[in-house]
């Protein structure tokens, strides 16, 4: 088929009115997407975006319209989508904008996944079964292999893939029954008062989650005091993960969380910059036995591919609009699995729980072929815009169905929330 056209949307939710999403590092975002529709000689359309919190989010727009000429006017084969993710990155004039990371990567994230929303669309399968179901040959096609193979070979790949097989039926027959774990962000937002979060935390277990997570990083005594507010709330056998979005300094980081051990956190999450593997690495060691995740600021595979071979990460937390999409995404969990270290997907935001879904249910049916110590974050936020909203029952993410990947907001909500000439902003 034959992309005619591509329609971007900047769509914003004013989401910091109520604190939705507040932490350390980020006070008062408003949940936002750069949009994408991509329109085919077919009929056929695939919808994609990248997350943002506000500001900017008029340069992710900019960026995905500058890929036009990449793709308006040529083929776009649904079999084939290691190739047209290689059209955008490999461009040399948008790569020096990058290169692979940043706006112009995002924006290529957006499209790419458009791709595939189509492919699932066509094919008639939601993009996890799509993706499950394609040989394993073809998977490791998606892969760009430049900058990998000290870290992982395709062979290597092909290996992993070929193993997964093993025990797959019974693993799918367990997924559509049950669904895939999921752990609660809701109940921690920096913003909200004591009383929410005690209520909101109890509630999260009371719907089956095991394990919550809190914001840290602004003010110690504040920390100590919600943790244990937040233990007292769930008991002792609920995991509680903490998160300083990027707020520390090494020995900061190391100190802060030694302080906050005696109320027992699982992990604590994005402690320093994404981009500091040795710093990650010295944090791990310093802060043991809580454990260290990071990943939804990871620029691009190097990045992660770097933060595993120095042992940096015990829990490795991709994002599916970060890196460019669906094809470095399946990079990363196939390094991943190469190096026995689970993936806990960051989620949340507009439209992220309903897109990395498909990642972690792949992952689990194709790559690693386990769920311990896994968990796909959730935040029962603005799930009411898609047309193919989430569903968590029991603390699990309910296996979406419709094809494409359950990244199609509504017209309406699109319309409603443009910016900034959308009703919601004129007002």
């Amino acid at each position: 088929m034959k992309v005619t056209a591509l329609d971007v949307h900047d769509v914003r939710f004013p989401t910091s009115r109520r604190l939705d999403g507040s932490d350390a590092m980020n006070p008062d975002p408003d949940y936002s997407a750069a949009y994408v529709v991509l329109h085919t000689d077919t009929g056929a359309e695939g919808h994609g975006f990248c997350f943002t919190i506000g500001r900017g989010t008029e340069l992710c727009a900019a960026a995905i319209e500058a890929y036009a000429p990449l793709i308006v006017g040529r083929e776009l084969d649904p079999a084939d989508l290691g190739e047209f993710a290689r059209r955008l990155t490999h461009d040399s004039h948008m790569r020096w904008l990058g290169p692979e990371k940043g706006v112009v990567h995002m924006a290529a994230a957006a499209l790419i996944n458009a791709a595939f929303d189509l492919a699932g669309r066509v094919a008639g399968k939601p993009v996890w079964r799509l993706l499950a179901d394609l040989p394993p040959e073809q998977v490791v096609d998606l892969v760009d292999w430049r900058y990998l193979t000290d870290a992982l070979r395709p062979d290597e790949a092909l290996d992993l893939l070929r193993t997964a097989r093993d025990g797959r039926a019974e693993r799918e027959a367990a997924l559509l029954a049950t669904g895939y774990p999921a752990y609660a962000t809701t109940p921690g937002w920096l913003g909200y008062t004591d009383d929410k979060l005690v209520r909101l935390s109890r509630e999260a277990v009371a719907e089956g989650f095991t394990q919550i997570k809190l914001k840290v990083g602004s003010d110690l005594d504040d920390d100590i005091r919600r943790m244990r507010l937040a233990r007292e709330a769930v008991g002792p056998d609920i995991r509680i993960a903490i998160d300083a979005n990027q707020r520390w300094d090494v020995e900061q980081a190391i100190a802060w969380v030694r302080a906050l051990e005696p109320y027992d956190p699982w992990w604590i999450e994005e402690p320093t910059s994404p981009d500091d593997v040795l710093g990650h690495a010295a944090i791990r060691t310093g802060v043991r036995p809580v454990r260290v995740a990071t990943g939804e600021h990871v620029a691009n595979r190097v990045i992660f591919k770097q933060m595993l071979q120095a042992d940096a990460i015990d829990f490795l937390q991709l994002d599916a609009c970060r890196v460019s999409g669906v094809t470095e995404n399946v990079a990363i969990l196939l390094l991943a699995a190469k190096y026995g270290v689970p993936v806990c997907p960051h989620a949340g935001g507009v439209g992220l729980c309903e897109v990395v879904q498909h990642l972690s249910m792949f992952d689990h049916l194709a790559v690693s072929g386990s769920t311990e110590d896994r968990a796909i974050e959730y935040v029962d936020h603005l799930h009411e815009h898609f047309t193919d909203p989430v569903r968590v029952r029991d603390g699990h993410y309910l296996v979406p169905d419709a094809p494409g990947m359950s990244a199609e907001i509504k017209a309406e909500s699109r319309a409603e929330y443009a910016y900034p000439d959308g009703p919601v902003w004129r007002s």
